[in-house]
């Protein structure tokens, strides 16, 4: 019979708490509590069994298979990498880390020890997100021309972060997986409206390889929770939203270049046809992100929001605030090598030029 898996939460806050839940509900793992707050692990036992209960994850880290890193942003990298140094797998919920080198350095010490590193990119393990990245690579729906997400809501302020940071990788994160590729160049600006850090923020991403745009606006100012991510194909358009109840759905609709012949006078011609809401077997992504944690651990699969997916979006997040401080300049999107047996490589950020 296989040993239960012992694995620590390390921040049972908001996010944190939600992580001990779905693993307490796993039947092969055993979860540790590790927060600086009594008062948040002793309210957690009450409600799920643990094996555990400690300030500190040096406290337990000799009895642990693996962590869980839930605590704020700019704390991942440190706590990550003592989860790694002491010979621990590690989920580090998004960012992977606030700095590019940071996210290669994780990367390089997970392969050297052979232990899996994976990010908490949780709508990576969305069914209709799934569904949204088959239904555009058809050859129905046409290439893809450009791509348009929300992710808008009234709060959570978060104190060591600003919005970008805080909710743009999960859009970066879907758009970077239904593309099966990572932005080249990227456009970025914000509005610091109610304190010192951006609350609303505009991305705008160029997939130089395949040729495809992408916009992205998030917000903590706004009066309606909007998570919605539009694809415009040649043929039609899908519209994944996660807070409806039909949360895919896809447009015959489009617009095509007439020809003199056919259409005098008139050089476009607007087409309109059925809207068709694909079944999706919905299960919740949370579950399905730790199911394939605990599988990546047993197996050595590589799980698909690995910690090279978490570099992605790290680099793209540097390149947008660099934009930023030129004004919203478009600027190159380093992807350093995260070989443990390369050089460390140039992960400048580079202006480039705006073709006019």
């Amino acid at each position: 019979m296989t040993e239960d898996l012992r694995i620590g939460v390390v921040g049972c806050g908001y996010w944190g708490s939600k992580h001990v839940r779905v693993l307490s509900s796993i039947s092969d793992v055993d979860v540790a509590l590790i927060d600086q707050d009594a008062g948040r692990r002793a309210q957690l036992t009450e409600s799920y069994t643990v094996f555990a209960t400690v300030p500190k994850l040096e406290d337990v880290a000799d009895s642990l298979d693996a962590v869980i890193i839930a605590t704020p942003p700019t704390t991942h990298y440190p706590v990550a990498k003592m989860a790694l140094d002491a010979g621990l797998h590690v989920l580090v919920e998004k960012p992977m880390t606030t700095d590019i080198d940071d996210a290669v350095h994780l990367n390089r010490l997970a392969d050297e020890r052979g232990l899996c590193l994976m990010v908490g990119h949780t709508f990576e393990y969305n069914p209709a997100v799934w569904s949204l990245a088959d239904t555009i690579r058809t050859p129905e729906f046409g290439r893809v021309r450009y791509i348009n997400s929300a992710r808008l809501n009234l709060g959570l302020y978060q104190q060591d972060t600003d919005v970008l940071w805080d909710l743009a990788p999960h859009d970066i994160s879907i758009i970077n997986r239904i593309l099966d590729s990572r932005p080249t160049s990227v456009s970025a600006w914000g509005l610091k409206l109610m304190g010192d850090k951006s609350d609303v923020a505009y991305l705008s991403l160029r997939y130089g390889d395949i040729d495809v745009n992408a916009s992205i606006h998030v917000s903590w100012l706004d009066p309606l929770k909007v998570r919605r991510t539009t694809v415009v194909g040649e043929n039609c358009m899908a519209v994944y939203d996660d807070v409806s109840d039909e949360r895919l759905r896809v447009f015959d609709k489009g617009v095509d270049k007439s020809t003199a012949e056919t259409s005098p006078g008139h050089p476009l011609h607007y087409r309109n046809g059925n809207i068709v809401s694909p079944y999706i077997d919905f299960q919740e992504p949370l579950m399905l992100e730790l199911n394939a944690f605990v599988r990546a651990i047993r197996t050595g699969e590589r799980p698909a929001a690995d910690g090279s997916s978490g570099l992605d979006v790290v680099a793209t997040l540097c390149a947008a605030d660099a934009s930023q401080r030129i004004g919203g300049g478009w600027v190159d999107v380093p992807h350093p090598s995260i070989t443990a047996s390369a050089t460390n490589g140039d992960s400048s950020l580079r202006l480039v030029e705006v073709a006019k």
